[in-house]
Protein backbone atom coordinates (compact mmCIF):
# COMPACT_ATOMS: atom_id res chain seq x y z
CA UNK A 1 0.00 0.00 0.00
CA UNK A 2 2.40 2.28 0.74
CA UNK A 3 5.48 0.47 -1.43
CA UNK A 4 6.49 4.21 -3.43
CA UNK A 5 7.43 7.62 -1.54
CA UNK A 6 4.81 9.28 -0.59
CA UNK A 7 4.51 12.96 -1.05
CA UNK A 8 3.91 15.47 1.55
CA UNK A 9 0.76 16.50 2.40
CA UNK A 10 -0.18 19.78 4.63
CA UNK A 11 -1.10 18.88 7.78
CA UNK A 12 -4.45 19.73 9.41
CA UNK A 13 -5.10 21.06 12.86
CA UNK A 14 -7.77 18.33 14.22
CA UNK A 15 -10.46 19.87 17.14
CA UNK A 16 -9.85 19.09 20.44
CA UNK A 17 -13.60 16.95 20.04
CA UNK A 18 -12.02 14.97 17.17
CA UNK A 19 -9.02 14.32 18.65
CA UNK A 20 -10.64 13.02 22.02
CA UNK A 21 -12.73 10.43 19.82
CA UNK A 22 -9.03 9.52 18.39
CA UNK A 23 -7.68 8.91 21.55
CA UNK A 24 -10.89 6.70 22.69
CA UNK A 25 -10.83 4.68 19.69
CA UNK A 26 -7.39 4.27 20.24
CA UNK A 27 -7.77 2.80 23.63
CA UNK A 28 -10.86 1.15 22.73
CA UNK A 29 -8.79 -0.95 19.74
CA UNK A 30 -5.58 -1.39 21.84
CA UNK A 31 -6.31 -1.30 25.60
CA UNK A 32 -2.81 -2.05 26.52
CA UNK A 33 -1.26 1.34 25.74
CA UNK A 34 -3.98 2.98 28.32
CA UNK A 35 -0.89 3.67 30.82
CA UNK A 36 0.82 5.67 28.03
CA UNK A 37 -1.59 7.44 26.35
CA UNK A 38 -0.85 10.77 27.96
CA UNK A 39 2.66 10.32 27.07
CA UNK A 40 1.37 9.46 23.14
CA UNK A 41 -1.70 11.77 22.97
CA UNK A 42 -1.37 14.61 25.78
CA UNK A 43 -4.49 16.19 26.62
CA UNK A 44 -3.38 19.38 25.54
CA UNK A 45 -1.53 18.39 22.16
CA UNK A 46 -2.22 19.38 18.67
CA UNK A 47 -2.71 16.66 16.82
CA UNK A 48 -2.61 17.16 13.23
CA UNK A 49 -4.09 14.98 10.14
CA UNK A 50 -2.12 14.31 6.99
CA UNK A 51 -3.79 13.01 3.67
CA UNK A 52 -2.54 10.43 2.29
CA UNK A 53 -3.26 8.56 -1.43
CA UNK A 54 -5.59 5.81 -1.10
CA UNK A 55 -7.74 7.54 1.28
CA UNK A 56 -5.27 6.90 4.24
CA UNK A 57 -5.07 9.77 6.57
CA UNK A 58 -2.12 9.75 9.09
CA UNK A 59 -1.74 11.38 12.29
CA UNK A 60 1.01 13.29 13.13
CA UNK A 61 1.94 15.25 17.04
CA UNK A 62 4.97 17.19 16.18
CA UNK A 63 6.07 15.79 13.38
CA UNK A 64 6.31 12.44 14.76
CA UNK A 65 3.83 10.01 13.03
CA UNK A 66 1.68 7.99 15.63
CA UNK A 67 -1.36 6.06 13.54
CA UNK A 68 -2.90 5.87 10.03
CA UNK A 69 -6.42 4.95 9.02
CA UNK A 70 -7.98 3.72 5.71
CA UNK A 71 -11.26 5.41 4.46
CA UNK A 72 -12.28 5.33 7.78
CA UNK A 73 -11.63 1.70 8.93
CA UNK A 74 -9.38 0.56 12.02
CA UNK A 75 -6.59 2.80 13.34
CA UNK A 76 -3.47 1.15 12.95
CA UNK A 77 -0.04 2.04 14.32
CA UNK A 78 2.43 3.72 12.79
CA UNK A 79 6.15 1.35 13.13
CA UNK A 80 7.29 4.40 15.19
CA UNK A 81 4.82 3.84 18.04
CA UNK A 82 4.97 0.28 17.96
CA UNK A 83 8.84 0.35 18.45
CA UNK A 84 8.15 2.16 21.42
CA UNK A 85 5.68 0.60 23.21
CA UNK A 86 6.04 -3.01 21.91
CA UNK A 87 3.92 -4.90 24.38
CA UNK A 88 1.00 -2.67 23.76
CA UNK A 89 0.02 -4.28 20.26
CA UNK A 90 -1.17 -7.91 19.54
CA UNK A 91 1.65 -9.68 17.85
CA UNK A 92 2.57 -12.47 15.64
CA UNK A 93 5.35 -13.78 14.16
CA UNK A 94 7.22 -14.96 11.00
CA UNK A 95 9.92 -17.32 10.06
CA UNK A 96 13.54 -16.02 9.07
CA UNK A 97 12.55 -17.30 5.46
CA UNK A 98 9.29 -14.35 5.41
CA UNK A 99 11.69 -11.60 6.08
CA UNK A 100 12.53 -10.24 2.86
CA UNK A 101 9.00 -10.89 1.31
CA UNK A 102 7.11 -8.72 3.75
CA UNK A 103 9.67 -5.71 3.75
CA UNK A 104 8.86 -5.77 -0.04
CA UNK A 105 5.61 -5.26 0.35
CA UNK A 106 4.57 -8.92 -0.42
CA UNK A 107 1.47 -10.62 1.44
CA UNK A 108 1.93 -12.36 4.67
CA UNK A 109 1.14 -16.01 3.30
CA UNK A 110 0.53 -18.43 6.06
CA UNK A 111 3.64 -20.77 5.49
CA UNK A 112 5.61 -18.04 6.83
CA UNK A 113 3.97 -18.29 10.26
CA UNK A 114 3.19 -21.85 10.74
CA UNK A 115 6.96 -22.96 10.12
CA UNK A 116 9.23 -24.00 13.14
CA UNK A 117 10.54 -20.09 13.12
CA UNK A 118 7.17 -19.10 13.12
CA UNK A 119 5.22 -17.76 16.11
CA UNK A 120 0.85 -17.79 16.45
CA UNK A 121 -0.93 -17.41 19.99
CA UNK A 122 -1.43 -20.10 22.49
CA UNK A 123 -3.63 -22.95 21.49
CA UNK A 124 -6.68 -22.78 23.46
CA UNK A 125 -6.15 -19.15 24.23
CA UNK A 126 -9.20 -17.77 25.46
CA UNK A 127 -11.33 -14.93 23.48
CA UNK A 128 -11.21 -11.17 24.77
CA UNK A 129 -13.28 -10.69 27.58
CA UNK A 130 -14.97 -7.59 28.25
CA UNK A 131 -13.49 -6.13 31.40
CA UNK A 132 -10.50 -8.05 31.08
CA UNK A 133 -9.03 -6.23 28.40
CA UNK A 134 -5.43 -5.77 30.23
CA UNK A 135 -4.70 -8.99 30.99
CA UNK A 136 -3.78 -10.15 27.52
CA UNK A 137 -0.25 -9.92 26.25
CA UNK A 138 2.96 -12.14 25.26
CA UNK A 139 3.38 -15.28 27.22
CA UNK A 140 5.56 -18.49 26.88
CA UNK A 141 7.73 -18.37 24.16
CA UNK A 142 7.17 -15.16 21.76
CA UNK A 143 3.18 -16.24 21.80
CA UNK A 144 0.27 -13.55 22.06
CA UNK A 145 -2.20 -15.01 24.97
CA UNK A 146 -5.62 -15.57 22.93
CA UNK A 147 -6.13 -15.93 19.32
CA UNK A 148 -6.79 -13.13 16.92
CA UNK A 149 -9.67 -12.44 14.74
CA UNK A 150 -10.20 -11.99 11.19
CA UNK A 151 -10.14 -7.93 10.78
CA UNK A 152 -8.23 -7.03 13.57
CA UNK A 153 -4.95 -5.34 13.49
CA UNK A 154 -1.23 -7.24 14.72
CA UNK A 155 2.08 -6.62 14.35
CA UNK A 156 4.64 -8.79 12.66
CA UNK A 157 7.31 -9.63 14.70
CA UNK A 158 10.52 -11.47 12.52
CA UNK A 159 12.37 -14.23 13.82
CA UNK A 160 15.79 -13.36 15.46
CA UNK A 161 15.36 -9.49 15.00
CA UNK A 162 14.03 -7.24 18.30
CA UNK A 163 11.57 -4.53 16.73
CA UNK A 164 8.80 -5.54 14.69
CA UNK A 165 9.22 -4.88 10.80
CA UNK A 166 5.18 -4.32 9.64
CA UNK A 167 2.06 -3.55 11.03
CA UNK A 168 -1.37 -4.74 9.37
CA UNK A 169 -4.79 -6.21 9.36
CA UNK A 170 -5.12 -10.19 9.06
CA UNK A 171 -7.58 -11.54 6.53
CA UNK A 172 -7.54 -15.05 7.97
CA UNK A 173 -8.04 -15.51 11.88
CA UNK A 174 -5.28 -16.83 13.61
CA UNK A 175 -7.29 -20.23 14.74
CA UNK A 176 -8.03 -20.42 11.08
CA UNK A 177 -4.47 -20.19 9.59
CA UNK A 178 -2.96 -23.27 12.13
CA UNK A 179 -6.04 -25.26 10.74
CA UNK A 180 -5.20 -24.20 7.08
CA UNK A 181 -1.81 -23.60 6.86
CA UNK A 182 -1.90 -21.70 3.62
CA UNK A 183 -3.34 -18.55 2.02
CA UNK A 184 -2.85 -14.80 2.81
CA UNK A 185 -2.81 -13.41 6.44
CA UNK A 186 -1.87 -9.92 6.58
CA UNK A 187 -2.36 -7.80 2.67
CA UNK A 188 -1.44 -4.46 2.21
CA UNK A 189 1.04 -4.07 5.49
CA UNK A 190 2.98 -1.14 6.42
CA UNK A 191 6.30 -2.35 6.71
CA UNK A 192 10.09 -1.14 7.98
CA UNK A 193 11.57 0.74 4.59
CA UNK A 194 8.35 1.85 2.72
CA UNK A 195 7.06 4.96 2.14
CA UNK A 196 4.92 5.71 5.22
CA UNK A 197 8.30 5.12 7.13
CA UNK A 198 10.00 7.62 5.55
CA UNK A 199 7.86 10.24 5.03
CA UNK A 200 8.82 13.04 6.62
CA UNK A 201 5.94 14.64 8.67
Amino acid sequence: MFKKDLPVAPKQKLKSSVQRSLRNALLATYPLLTPYIDEILPKKASLESMKLPDRNTLYVLDSVPLFYQQDGAELLPHLKLVHRFPQAFPSIRIDRGAIRFVLSGATLMAPGLTSKGGRLPVDGGKPLEEGKEMEQGIVEDGRWSRELEKGEPVVIMAEGKEEACAVGTLVMGTKEVKEKGKGPVVEDAHYLGDGLWYLNA
